[in-house]
C-alpha cells in the first residue's frame, strides 16, 4: 500500500546537520526539517548566534543542538564530523549552506578573496560531504544531501554586479551537484540543489540596499523578493520520501528570475 502525503513528507526519527545554520536561508531550512520531525544540528563560525538560533528552534517544539566550527577549515570539518555523530549517531541529510561572497570587479579581484570564497562554498562542501558519507551514510546505505547553490550560478551578472568569485564558487556547487549524485546513487544517496534568488537575508543586505528593494522586485516575475517561508517547501521535498527518486538535480526559488532571457 502506497503511503499517504503526509507520511511521505514526515521526517520523524531522522537527523540533520545544516552548515550556516545559526540564520537566515540556513535556519529557515532546519526549521522547516525540524517542524517535519527532524532532530537538528546546527553548526557555524559564532556559537553566540548558534546558541540562539538554537533556543529559537527548542521554543518552537524542535529538537536542536549546536556545534561553532568554520566550514573553510579542513580540521574544523573533520572535528565537526566527528563530534556531530558522536551526539547524534548518525546524519540522515546534510544541507551544505554556509557560503561567502566579494565584491570587486574581475581585473581588480583580489586573489587571497577568490581562495576564500571558493574555499568554503566550494571545497568546504566538498570535505564535509566527503566526511558525513563516509562516517555515515554510505555505511547506512542512505541518505540526503542538499547543497545550496544560487541563480548567480545560472549565468552571468547584469550591470552593476562584481561578484566573479561567487557566480564562479555557485556554478560550480551545481555540477558538484551532479557529479556527487551520479558517483553516490549506488550509496541510496540523494544529492541536489537549490538556487535561490534574492531573499531578506544579511549577505544580501548591502545589495538590496545598493540596488533598491523596490528596483529589485522589479526585476521578477512575481514582483517581490523571497521570504522567511519560501525554502521550506523545495527542502523539505529533498529530505523526504516525497523525493526519493529524485537526484542530481537543481531548482531555482526566484521569484521568477531565472525564466527570463539574460535574468
Amino acid at each position: 500500500m502506497t503511503r499517504k502525503v503526509q507520511q511521505l513528507f514526515s521526517l520523524e526519527g531522522k537527523t540533520a546537520l545544516v552548515t550556516g545554520g545559526s540564520r537566515g536561508l540556513g535556519l529557515q531550512m532546519a526549521q522547516a526539517l525540524g517542524e517535519a520531525g527532524a532532530k537538528i544540528m546546527l553548526t557555524s563560525r559564532k556559537a553566540a548566534d548558534l546558541e540562539q538560533a538554537a533556543a529559537e528552534l527548542k521554543a518552537q517544539g524542535i529538537e536542536a543542538d549546536w556545534i561553532a566550527a568554520d566550514c573553510a577549515n579542513e580540521a574544523d570539518i573533520e572535528r565537526l564530523a566527528t563530534e556531530t555523530m558522536t551526539r547524534m549517531g548518525h546524519v540522515d541529510i546534510l544541507i551544505n549552506n554556509a557560503g561567502a561572497s566579494w565584491g570587486a570587479p574581475a581585473e581588480d579581484h583580489p586573489t587571497a578573496a577568490w581562495d576564500k570564497v571558493m574555499n568554503l562554498n566550494v571545497r568546504g562542501y566538498f570535505l564535509l560531504s566527503q566526511q558525513i558519507a563516509r562516517r555515515s551514510m554510505i555505511p547506512r546505505k542512505s541518505g540526503r544531501i542538499i547543497n545550496l547553490a544560487s541563480i548567480a550560478g545560472l549565468g552571468g551578472n547584469s550591470r552593476g554586479m562584481k561578484t566573479i568569485a561567487y557566480n564562479t564558487s555557485k556554478g560550480a556547487v551545481l555540477n558538484f551537484t551532479r557529479a556527487l549524485a551520479g558517483e553516490w546513487g549506488i550509496y541510496g544517496i540523494s544529492v541536489n540543489a537549490i538556487c535561490p534568488g534574492f531573499f531578506k537575508t544579511k549577505m544580501a543586505e548591502v545589495l538590496i540596499e545598493t540596488l533598491g528593494e523596490d528596483q529589485m522586485k522589479s526585476h521578477a516575475p512575481l514582483r517581490r523578493l523571497g521570504d522567511d517561508e519560501d525554502l521550506k517547501g523545495i527542502t523539505l521535498l529533498y529530505a523526504s520520501d516525497a523525493g526519493k527518486h529524485i537526484t542530481g538535480q537543481w531548482m531555482a526559488v526566484d521569484g521568477g528570475v531565472s525564466a527570463l532571457v539574460g535574468g
